[in-house]
């Protein structure tokens, strides 16, 4: 009996597979057929041969772009320079463009290592030079009075950006990279060496206590200016309101070599202090910025496409 019921659990269990495996080869059998058809209709269907944007705004092929900019340099220890200017650029395509960018520091705005360095520094023999009155500090720091750049902008991305779900707007992705010139003003050149001389760059150990600290005091308010070389580059996101009028948020990078604190940070073959600030002060910064600016584009009408 025990073997007639395991024979009829068999004999009822092998439709069952049977069915399985007949569905699963049906299915085989229709998945190219299903594949053949979604082919048909991709290649055969009302939008073949057809580009997967129609009408679309050409917002920089064949127009100047001009952007009164406004921004803040970030970073930088001692002092942010706001700095108000424009760009101008020409779109050789809709995603390629040449252009070039300046910008003015219209105010230096102190941070609070600055502060804090004014208020609570403490001058000694042996920093002197590098700080000859806490409260003259904030007048030997540097600073960045101008930019200007040369530069390429290239497009790899372009959408719709959409705010509360009811505001759409066009908008693109850029980045950028050129070359830079740089308007740096910093403390002057000066030496404490074990001289009488008090002249214009020496204060020396060998004159009167009072006249050598004077002229270290009067030296923190000495400026020289010099312009710096430096790559620059950076990526930005601009949006569009209408055919000719948006906004661009951007971001920048700008590397070079200043002495932004104005004190006496190495000497020859890296020896510290060396008793004089000069060129050999100057330490490389990744120096960026952000800015925003509007963007007027000319003519007003942009090219659309079929």
């Amino acid at each position: 009996m025990m073997t007639n019921t395991t024979l009829s659990r068999a004999s009822i269990a092998r439709p069952g597979a049977a069915i399985v495996i007949a569905l699963a080869l049906l299915t085989t059998l229709a998945a190219p057929s299903s594949t053949a058809q979604a082919q048909d209709v991709q290649v055969e269907g009302p939008l073949a041969g057809q580009p997967a944007v129609r009408h679309m705004r050409l917002y920089r092929e064949g127009r100047l772009r001009l952007m009164p900019t406004f921004g803040m340099t970030l970073q930088n220890e001692f002092t942010r320079a706001l700095l108000a200017g424009a760009e101008v650029s020409y779109g050789l395509t809709d995603w390629l463009s040449i252009g070039v960018w300046g910008a003015y520091g219209v105010v230096q705005v102190d941070t609070g290592l600055t502060d804090q360095v004014g208020a609570r520094g403490v001058t000694t023999d042996r920093n002197r030079l590098s700080l000859p009155s806490r409260q003259g500090f904030n007048n030997q720091i540097g600073n960045i009075n101008w930019v200007t750049s040369l530069q390429l902008t290239f497009v790899p991305l372009r959408g719709k950006l959409s705010f509360f779900q009811k505001l759409f707007v066009d908008t693109d992705f850029y980045i950028f990279a050129g070359a830079a010139l740089v308007g740096i003003e910093e403390r002057a050149n000066i030496r404490r060496d074990g001289s009488a001389s008090i002249t214009d760059g020496v204060c020396g150990d060998g004159a009167p206590v009072a006249m050598r600290d004077q002229c270290l005091r009067e030296s923190q308010n000495a400026r020289a200016n010099r312009m710096t070389v430096a790559p620059t580059f950076g990526a930005g996101l601009s949006m569009y309101f209408n055919d000719f009028i948006g906004l661009a948020i951007e971001w920048r990078g700008m590397p070079f070599a200043w002495n932004t604190s104005g004190t006496d940070e190495r000497g020859p073959d890296g020896l510290f202090p060396d008793g004089a600030i000069n060129y050999r002060d100057r330490i490389r910064h990744f120096n960026n910025m952000v800015s925003l600016g509007l963007i007027i584009y000319l003519p007003t009408a942009p090219e659309i496409t079929d």
